[in-house]
């Protein structure tokens, strides 16, 4: 048995193993061929792991031996602890060898697997989550399956061993039960992604205003978030409340977004050196955060907070998104100008090493004085603050703002300014110790759907906070997704080591699609906006549904499955129908296509039915609602891009909270602007009032007055509110 721990070399990309001795195990597996870093942490396993391939399923079919399906991904602990207890026991491993076909699967390259046998487990145990467990026939269909095993029995759960020779036996002695089970099995994950065709009408104007309603009956009004814990952080549901209060006036649903927003920033569940938020809370204070770092959930919280900052204009809220796009741009970017997946929650072995403090650390390292300062303002006690089983977390401490920082302040004889000033030198200090621990390990694989919610939420925070780095590191990475992410004209979806592959699923071309008309309106280079329309393009040719509405999640020319889904349901990240419809509703505004228009109300219309019976379900999709149940507002700026006065009008716009608009700017200096008049309709037959740029706002098929002064746009989106 050996114990092993993976990191990345971060300059090299390179996976990096630790071992108890300097004997490195000589079994190797077909996943050693891999680039995702999870499939490689088991390649020298003892089971004969094959990845999900022609190979392993032939030789499934020609051997009459059930698949163990295995999905997990790399940031996950329990995978960690499943695989150590099981996957690297030579017991376990014959048992696999000999009855079984193993293949394992990275959910965040195979998210078309993973979202079919998660609905199987989900409806064999009542539950889902990772390590999935699941057993399929050669002909893939799922007969039983769970989530994680332990390895021996406890606690009412059978052990991995026991469940192994159970299923064996049963498939050597009740074959036809089994082909039973997983016929019926299919035909409840087919129901449930099946629908009942396009409603006639489009759904109410008023769902948001219903969700938010709903969230008020759950909303923790002491602690932020809704439920109870765990707590995730969720962007778009805040998100929702902030449209709510702008759309309708309703101060509570502000004063939620709001509570819930700072709550979360003063927990533990941001890193308050580093930047970022960790995957969730597993207490309803955000004290305790479960420690790995995702790509797309501090993309969705950076748009969140930016969002709040415009239309609060609270600086707190502008800084946390400054430190998420910091933390982004400094730890998780790949030299090509991508963005790596997630860091994970173990370093040297241990969750939550990287971030956690001793109090008598934190006193060696700042001295008595300020110790006592920065241990007052982050809840920091000699015993420690996390309450854990695992004993290395005791006497830690999870840093976290515990009070008032007036109160902080005060006790300490400060000003608010002459506190956070000497936090800030405090924090830089002990930021530069801990980057001298070994850090979690680092998942660099590139993803085409991810990397496009944080290409668009930099987008948005360069418009929102002028900063021109947001703006190329997002150009930056949108170049690399096409010169590198690409076959010909179809999207990859996984990228490392120099190697992309993968077909791409819905995801992936919408959340693009959506992100590159966000780039136009951050550069105003029509390249990004002609991209989109590709994009758009491709996703109704290839993944449209003509007989129902609304996008399938793989293409039509996917591998065969047992279910071609169809998601409207918004999770963790948003549903590629959602984005879909948002992306083509925005795209019909700047281009004046109609089919654009069309699709994405034909796929409100076909997710009608289950929007209106549980709204609260589909946060994303609500946001194109709105846009379509209500009139939108076009802006066109006519100026030089370069100019300052042309800046000023633009700062008036970006500046300001406005999710009903889009914007587009003609240079009438430039040698195109005849062609980007007919790409943009928007923008023909506009020119400057009296050689000065201009602002032309347009809302409800109705254009009001030209105006070339910042005061004068900011009356007219003000009065259009």
């Amino acid at each position: 048995m050996w114990l092993k721990q993976y990191s990345i070399n971060r300059n090299q990309g390179i996976i990096v193993v630790h071992t108890e001795s300097n004997t490195v195990p000589k079994h190797t597996n077909r996943l050693v061929n891999e680039t995702s870093p999870y499939l490689l942490q088991h390649a020298h396993n003892p089971v004969d792991w094959q990845p999900w391939d022609d190979e392993a399923l032939q030789q499934a079919r020609k051997e009459d031996k059930p698949i163990f399906l295995s999905i997990g991904y790399s940031a996950c602990h329990w995978c960690h602890v499943m695989e150590h207890e099981s996957f690297e026991d030579d017991e376990v491993a014959a048992i696999l060898n000999a009855h079984f076909v193993s293949i394992k699967v990275d959910r965040e390259e195979r998210p078309d697997l993973d979202d079919i046998y998660m609905k199987a487990v989900q409806l064999m145990t009542g539950s889902g989550g990772w390590p999935m467990s699941v057993f399929l026939t050669p002909d893939l269909q799922p007969f039983y399956g769970g989530a994680y095993y332990p390895p021996r029995d406890m606690m009412g759960r059978p052990s991995f061993k026991t469940v192994l020779k159970g299923v064996s036996r049963a498939w050597d002695e009740r074959r036809d039960e089994i082909a039973n089970t997983a016929a019926e099995m299919v035909r409840h994950i087919q129901a449930i992604d099946g629908d009942a065709g396009g409603a006639a009408d489009l759904p109410s104007p008023e769902l948001i205003r219903r969700a938010a309603a709903d969230l008020a009956s759950t909303f923790d009004s002491r602690y932020g978030g809704f439920g109870s814990a765990p707590k995730f952080p969720s962007g778009p549901t805040n998100q929702v409340l902030l449209r709510d209060y702008w759309r309708n006036g309703v101060e509570e649903s502000r004063r939620m977004a709001e509570h819930t927003l700072q709550f979360m920033y003063f927990g533990g569940m941001c890193d308050h050196l580093g930047g970022g938020f960790h995957r969730y809370s597993v207490d309803e204070q955000w004290l305790v955060p479960h420690f790995e770092k995702m790509l797309y959930d501090n993309a969705q919280l950076a748009e969140v907070y930016t969002e709040a900052w415009q239309l609060t204009k609270n600086p707190l809220y502008r800084k946390v998104a400054e430190d998420i796009f910091a933390y982004e741009l400094r730890d998780m970017r790949d030299p090509g100008g991508a963005f790596h997946s997630t860091e994970d929650a173990d370093s040297e072995g241990e969750e939550g090493r990287f971030y956690l403090w001793t109090h008598d650390a934190l006193v060696a390292e700042l001295g008595k004085e300020d110790a006592a300062v920065f241990c007052d303002y982050y809840g920091v006690r000699p015993e420690g603050n996390f309450q854990s089983h695992e004993p290395y977390h005791q006497g830690m401490n999870i840093l976290h703002i515990a009070g008032p920082p007036q109160s902080v302040a005060e006790r300490h004889g400060m000003t608010l300014d002459e506190l956070e000033s000497r936090l800030d030198k405090m924090r830089q200090k002990l930021f530069a110790v801990r980057e001298e621990r070994v850090r979690p390990g680092l998942d660099d694989k590139i993803l085409t759907s991810w990397n496009a919610l944080l290409i668009g939420a930099l987008a948005k925070g360069a418009r929102a906070f002028g900063r021109n780095e947001y703006k190329d590191a997002a150009e930056e990475a949108a170049r690399f997704i096409l010169d590198e992410m690409r076959d010909g004209d179809r999207l990859l979806r996984t990228h490392r080591g120099g190697r992309s592959r993968l077909p791409a699923y819905l995801d992936d071309y919408a959340f693009l699609c959506d992100a590159f008309v966000d780039l136009y309106q951050a550069t105003f280079n029509t390249d990004w906006l002609r991209e989109a329309e590709r994009l758009a393009d491709a996703l109704i040719e290839r993944f449209w549904d003509n007989a129902s509405g609304g996008f399938y999640f793989t293409s039509s020319d996917h591998d065969g499955l047992i279910v071609r889904s169809k998601p409207f349901f918004d999770g963790s990240e948003p549903s590629g129908n959602s984005v879909a419809a948002l992306g083509l509703l925005r795209l019909a505004r700047l281009t004046g296509k109609s089919e654009y228009q069309e699709k994405a109300e034909a796929t409100l219309r076909a997710a009608r039915a289950q929007l209106e019976h549980m709204p609260r379900a589909f946060m994303n999709m609500l946001f194109a609602v709105d846009l379509a149940m209500h009139p939108s507002r076009e802006v066109a700026i006519i100026g030089a891009k370069e100019s300052p006065e042309t800046a000023a009008l633009l700062d008036v716009v970006n500046t300001r909270f406005l999710p009903d608009t889009v914007v587009a700017l003609r240079d009438p200096s430039q040698t195109q602007a005849d062609q980007i008049s007919v790409q943009i309709p928007l923008l023909a037959e506009r020119e400057p009032s009296n050689g000065k740029p201009t602002v032309y706002v347009c809302r409800n098929y109705t254009c009001e007055r030209p105006v070339t002064s910042p005061d004068e746009a900011a009356a007219l989106l003000d009065d259009a509110e």
